[in-house]
């Protein structure tokens, strides 16, 4: 059964097909608002998005994409609402471990731990510290792996603005992440 079938099993009160697509789209939407907002209102986003899909049952079209698209829309609207309701200062970025993971063969020595931790914590203050719509395209397309148009389609806008966004971002990560290789800026 396809995610279309599966939604609408789920609607019309099968269980086990709302469990089997909860399970497919809660772990990408919640790392996306986690990015975007903080882990503290991820699991938030995640059942506001999902509940958001029982209580409207019509929106959903596949002729015009992807349920997982159609999830991250409503997520995105939950996430971007959250972001309007309070300060810039109090969102913080999510886990990026997954992006500087090391081999788990090879156990790092405690400074190359600390190194490590320094780097972790420096890459998530930079990409917290962008602005939301620089932060969405690197969430959605550096840290979900999705496509330039699936991004696009999830931020409502064409595939050359999230180009661009996306140049912009990573531009501005280079600038904010400098001081942690000095040799980028020498290079130049």
């Amino acid at each position: 059964m396809g995610d279309a079938g599966l939604l609408d099993a789920a609607r019309r009160g099968d269980a086990e097909a709302f469990l089997r697509l909860f399970s497919r789209f809660q772990g990408p939407i919640y790392r996306y608002a986690a990015h975007m907002c903080g882990r503290e209102s991820g699991d938030d986003v995640v059942q506001e998005t999902f509940l958001a899909v029982l209580r409207d049952p019509v929106r959903f079209d596949p002729a015009r994409g992807t349920l997982g698209g159609y999830l991250f829309g409503i997520a995105r609207h939950h996430v971007f609402k959250r972001l309007r309701s309070r300060n810039a200062e109090e969102c913080s970025g999510g886990e990026i471990e997954e992006m500087l993971t090391t081999d788990n063969a090879v156990q790092p020595s405690v400074l190359e731990g600390l190194t490590r931790a320094e780097t972790v914590g420096a890459v998530r203050g930079a990409i917290a510290s962008l602005p939301a719509i620089y932060r969405e395209v690197v969430v959605l397309c550096e840290l979900q792996e999705m496509s330039y148009a699936d991004a696009a389609d999830i931020a409502q806008c064409p595939v050359g603005t999230v180009r661009s966004r996306l140049h912009r971002a990573r531009a501005l990560l280079v600038t904010k992440l400098a001081p942690l290789n000095p040799e980028v800026c020498t290079s130049k």
